[in-house]
Parts: C-alpha cells; sequence; structure tokens
C-alpha cells in the first residue's frame, strides 16, 4: 500500500497536503482500492467554505458511491478538471494526478492534528 510520509490523513481515508495556504486534498490509496472502478466524482461545494470533516463532494464508483470529507476546513477553490473528465485518475495516481480538491485554508493549526502517515498505516492495519 503506498502512503507518502510527506502527506498528512484523515481517519475517513483523505490525504492532505499544505502549502502556504492552499490545501490539495485527494483520497488515499487504501481509499481507492476498497472502492474499486471510480466512474464519476461530484463537488457541489467549489467556492463554499466547509468545515473539517464535513462532506465536500461524492465519489462514484462500479458498485458504491461514497462521501468525500474536507481533512480541513476551508474554502474550495479549485476541482481537478483531469478527474472531472476521467476519474479513473483517482484510481490510477491518487496521490498525483488524481487530486479532487483544494481548498484555501481557514485554520492551519487543523493540519497538525491529522495523521501521519505511519499513523494512517496503523488504521488501516
Amino acid at each position: 500500500m503506498n502512503i507518502p510520509v510527506n502527506l498528512k490523513y484523515s481517519n475517513d481515508h483523505e490525504w492532505c497536503r499544505l502549502e502556504g495556504d492552499i490545501a490539495t486534498i485527494g483520497i488515499t490509496d487504501f481509499a481507492q482500492s476498497q472502492l474499486g472502478d471510480i466512474v464519476f466524482i461530484d463537488v457541489p461545494t467549489l467556492d463554499e467554505t466547509v468545515a473539517a470533516g464535513e462532506v465536500f463532494g461524492s465519489i462514484e464508483a462500479v458498485k458504491t458511491v461514497s462521501d468525500a470529507f474536507l481533512p480541513m476546513s476551508g474554502e474550495v477553490v479549485e476541482f481537478n478538471e483531469a478527474v472531472d473528465q476521467d476519474p479513473a485518475l483517482v484510481n490510477k495516481d491518487p496521490y498525483g494526478e488524481g487530486w479532487i480538491v483544494k481548498i484555501k485554508v481557514s485554520n492551519p493549526e487543523e493540519y497538525d492534528s491529522l495523521l501521519s502517515a505511519e499513523d494512517y498505516e496503523k488504521l488501516i492495519g
């Protein structure tokens, strides 16, 4: 299982990379493997401010639909157009081309409370 050490993770299987006041967010390799083939991603919260732990969108796979939760509070400022065109990018490259949203962070201290790669690895066993 791929768990990059330069990212932080949520208990809900999202990853987060903070650069200045912008956080890039996607789902983990573990999450995409559990969902299976992803066919559609919906992010109705673009340009909205969403609190940490709240739903920012949904991920539809062949057999299921799963909510996606923000690991940090902030305004959803960008939805990955490449994923909109080809949702399977999340399966192929969840930590690179398969990122889902970028947010303008409203509470940077929340980043420190997210899981390290080591802690996330313990979470998923």
